[in-house]
């Protein structure tokens, strides 16, 4: 009953003037740089960081989850229309969607996608609602050995899952955790790293690093790596759906619902395994499996509901553990960070109006794209056709002057541009860089948390698995890191033993 009382508090908040013109501003921008190839809600959260400090903290994050959900519902419009996911998450929307759009039906795929989102999202606000606060106070029991045990988890699987290659994870992981080495260290007061700079005494402001990798490595990265655009299907004709596209629609949405938000809550979860296990099982489930792979409208309904559904998700360990377990949730954990918030089970006792003005902003937010999708679907169609140039000409001025807007100096613009080259080479090595992200901003949490580990086992590392819990914690961090090396280890041998059978066969009888 509390969770509910303060969730009405938290749309009487959501529902002012400014508020909803800042949701309308962070879905129209979201649902913009979704459908735009290349440019995510990362991308865009992190431009918007340096140019929103003189904004209100909860209309501040009003925007960003607006920008969030957003990019969730473009995304989908892009891979459907141009074959080209915007995100991960959006790669299977993309495989019989655009069969659905080379067949003449992008409308009805469209159409699917954004009323799937909308109950997708709205169901998953509603269950992130009355889960995040009981979460939360499961949390405050955690000792500093079962954060230090959870942040390495979010550390292994942000690190294994993000990108083609774990070690080009972990390599990314390890460059974030050395920029957040920069600076003083908290308990001797000696300089790490800082080469004789005194601009590098107070460490380098994380807004900096975030945009530096996201903007400046993204853009130069595509650049050099040149556009590859492809050909933008044509949308005729209102995106609607016929019954029985509702007929075989809703039941998809409401299992690819039931993948995605658990999935996506777990500190290992996120967005890519609900959309995937939601499309086998509308493949399976399907009275017509025969349409899969040349345009099946529940292969597009199921994996798009799990996609939204998945973004609630990962929205309970960021306000209840602090932990980002994608790189737009990194994102937004800096911009918390940047108001001198920080996410954890603390979050909802001192700032309470603040976290279920967020949440009702979410309800909000929803109906708006759900409004804007539809009757929209042939203006976001049309940004497909700007050329990239623009777009990443607009990038870099963004980039720049947000940093100056910050109060940043020639020194900050340096680090700026420093960083950016280091990101573009990630880009052309395809090194992911929300590892980067992740690395650099639960670093230094981590470290703390591990010193008063050690300190209250006087000295002892054993501290650092001295409860259940962490024991559990670390076995899970084990788990998810030999995870994918298993598996790729597993593939090869059924690869080269497939291999072998061919060469083995015997020839067919001589005529």
């Amino acid at each position: 009953m509390d969770s509910l009382q303060l969730l009405l508090d938290g749309f009487g908040d959501a529902l002012t003037p400014t508020n909803l013109l800042l949701a309308l501003i962070g879905v129209t921008l979201g649902t913009a740089v979704g459908v735009l190839p290349g440019i995510g809600p990362a991308l865009t959260v992190a431009l918007l960081l340096p140019i929103t400090f003189k904004l209100e903290p909860t209309g501040a994050l009003i925007l960003f989850a607006g920008v969030y959900y957003g990019g969730m519902y473009g995304g989908s419009t892009t891979a459907i229309l141009l074959n080209t996911p915007g995100e991960s998450a959006s790669m299977v929307a993309a495989l019989e969607g655009n069969k659905m759009a080379r067949s003449g039906r992008a409308a009805a795929a469209l159409a699917t996608a954004a009323i799937g989102s909308f109950v997708a999202g709205t169901i998953a606000t509603v269950l992130l609602t009355f889960v995040a606060q009981p979460f939360a106070d499961i949390a405050v029991s955690f000792t500093p050995a079962d954060y230090v045990a959870l942040m390495a988890i979010a550390f292994v699987t942000v690190a294994t899952l993000l990108g083609a290659s774990p070690l080009k994870g972990i390599a990314s992981l390890l460059i974030g955790l050395t920029i957040g080495l920069v600076g003083i260290e908290s308990q001797s007061g000696q300089a790490r790293l800082t080469f004789g700079v005194p601009t590098l005494l107070d460490g380098i402001d994380i807004v900096i690093v975030v945009v530096a990798l996201f903007a400046i490595g993204e853009v130069f990265g595509h650049a050099l790596k040149g556009g590859g655009g492809g050909t933008v299907t044509p949308l005729r004709g209102r995106t609607v759906l016929t019954r029985d596209d509702w007929r075989r629609s809703w039941p998809a949405w409401l299992r690819g619902t039931a993948f995605g938000f658990p999935i996506g809550a777990l500190p290992a979860g996120g967005a890519e395994i609900p959309t995937f296990l939601s499309y086998a099982t509308e493949r399976k489930l399907s009275k017509h499996p025969e349409e899969f792979g040349k345009g099946a409208i529940e292969g597009v309904a199921g994996p798009e509901a799990a996609n939204n559904a998945a973004a609630a998700g990962v929205l309970v360990p960021l306000l209840t553990i602090g932990l980002p377990t994608s790189a737009t949730a990194a994102v937004i954990l800096t911009a918390f960070q940047s108001y001198g918030l920080q996410p954890g089970p603390q979050l909802f006792t001192e700032s309470g109006p603040l976290v279920y003005a967020l949440l009702a902003s979410l309800y909000v937010g929803n109906v708006m794209l759900l409004v804007l999708n539809l009757p929209l679907a042939k203006v976001w169609a049309r940004l497909l056709e700007i050329p990239a140039y623009y777009i990443y000409g607009g990038i870099m001025i963004f980039a720049t002057l947000g940093t100056m807007a910050t109060g940043g100096g020639l020194a900050d613009l340096a680090v700026l541009y420093v960083i950016g080259l280091l990101g573009v080479v990630m880009a052309l090595a395809e090194v992911p860089v929300a590892p980067a992200v992740v690395g650099l901003i639960l670093g230094p949490m981590m470290e703390e948390q591990m010193l008063r580990a050690v300190q209250l086992s006087d000295g002892s590392a054993a501290g650092l698995w001295s409860t259940t819990l962490s024991i559990v914690l670390w076995g899970i961090a084990l788990v998810a890191l030999a995870a994918p090396f298993v598996v790729r280890f597993l593939r090869r041998d059924v690869a080269d033993a497939a291999r072998e059978d061919e060469t083995e066969a015997p020839a067919g009888p001589e005529r």
